[in-house]
């Protein structure tokens, strides 16, 4: 097939200066920072200079062996998220390794603080803990996506949607950042893939947030995007170009997925409606990215407090005696199925099938 065009509509254009600096100095509302104006000032022309010249990636260094081009400059930031993945990759490969459970914390309330008080959802994963540190051999890492809302320039940048160009332009890990140019650092994506990577189960938590997933987790989600299909070798595209992408797409991709036959348990809860759907959205895509269900018992969706006052919230959850039951025996479910997955006991229903819709 021929490479279609670039569809491509209006110019780029930059902030001005004053624009710029607006931006930049909205940073610094508190007064403490008017004896350190000069200096600011500088950093400011510095800034400036890096976003109008748009310097990315302004630390790189040749790729080297195991490149398509070993001579091409990669950023310095992407090359280290790369080797934190491949390491978290021996570790999840090597059978002498404790089984690892990535336990994700999805609610972005914290006691620390505007809300003032924890999550139902923090309470709800400590019972999903105990019962796999239960396990022998098992450890967790617990993935609290609340410190997002909690620990200063601490994010997770959207993503791009370079994959809707072409699959080869989405890199695994995503070098779309930290992008220098524009302020967009601190992105902790590049240490959650190793996380994900390291992991031979996952566990999201979750509450709704108007019949959503709460906007840290959809972040994170789609920021994986990458182990989907992702392409681990930028210079196949010789960066970021996409007509090099499309052309590579359309001579055959086989969109790898670099998260497959790790093992997912997903627990809901909601106060009115949601909790359902959300749950099959994140069973789905779990499943979609080649990851397994661990059973029936694993997913689970329900309700705290059903149309009751939110300020007596907790005290429904301790009235509730049976949903603390039902996610131990989620977390019980996930070991069972790592076991299984790396005792090499399991065997999925669809083993040796292809796919003819591998996208």
């Amino acid at each position: 097939m021929k490479s279609p065009p670039l569809r491509k509509q209006d110019p780029y254009q930059p902030l001005t200066k004053d624009e710029f600096r607006e931006r930049f100095y909205n940073r610094f509302q508190d007064p403490a920072y008017d004896k350190v104006q000069d200096e600011l000032e500088r950093v400011f022309e510095t800034a400036w200079d890096g976003y109008i010249q748009y310097r990315k990636s302004p630390r790189v260094r040749e790729g080297g062996e195991g490149f398509a081009d070993p001579k091409q400059k990669l950023s310095t930031d992407w090359l280290a998220a790369r080797e934190a993945i491949l390491a978290a990759q021996r570790a999840h490969e090597n059978p002498k390794s404790p089984s690892r459970i990535l336990l994700v914390l999805a609610s972005t309330r914290s006691e620390h603080s505007c809300p003032g008080e924890i999550s139902k959802t923090r309470r709800l994963i400590q019972v999903a803990r105990e019962a796999i540190e239960s396990r022998q051999g098992f450890e967790v890492d617990l993935l609290d996506l609340s410190s997002l809302a909690d620990e200063p320039w601490k994010v997770i940048h959207p993503c791009k949607a370079c994959v809707s160009t072409a699959m080869p332009l989405c890199h695994w890990p995503c070098s779309c950042y930290p992008n220098h140019a524009m302020g967009q650092t601190n992105d902790w994506m590049n240490e959650l893939y190793p996380r994900w990577t390291a992991a031979h189960g996952v566990m999201i938590i979750c509450p709704v947030h108007w019949y959503q997933a709460p906007a840290p987790l959809k972040l994170m989600i789609d920021r994986l995007v990458c182990a989907d299909g992702g392409n681990p070798d930028p210079t196949t595209t010789h960066g970021k170009d996409p007509a090099k992408a499309k052309e590579l797409e359309l001579k055959g991709w086989d969109y790898p997925k670099h998260l497959a036959g790790r093992a997912f348990s997903v627990v809901t809860h909601a106060d009115a409606a949601g909790a359902e759907n959300l749950r099959r959205m994140l069973s789905d895509w779990l499943s979609d990215i080649g990851m397994v269900q661990a059973g029936p018992s694993a997913v689970l969706d329900t309700f705290i407090g059903y149309y009751k006052p939110y300020a007596t919230s907790h005290e429904d959850l301790d009235a509730d005696k049976e949903l603390p039951i039902q996610v131990r025996n989620a977390a019980l479910s996930l070991t069972n199925m790592v076991t299984q997955l790396r005792s090499g006991a399991y065997r999925a229903p669809d083993e040796g099938l292809t796919d003819p819709r591998e996208k």
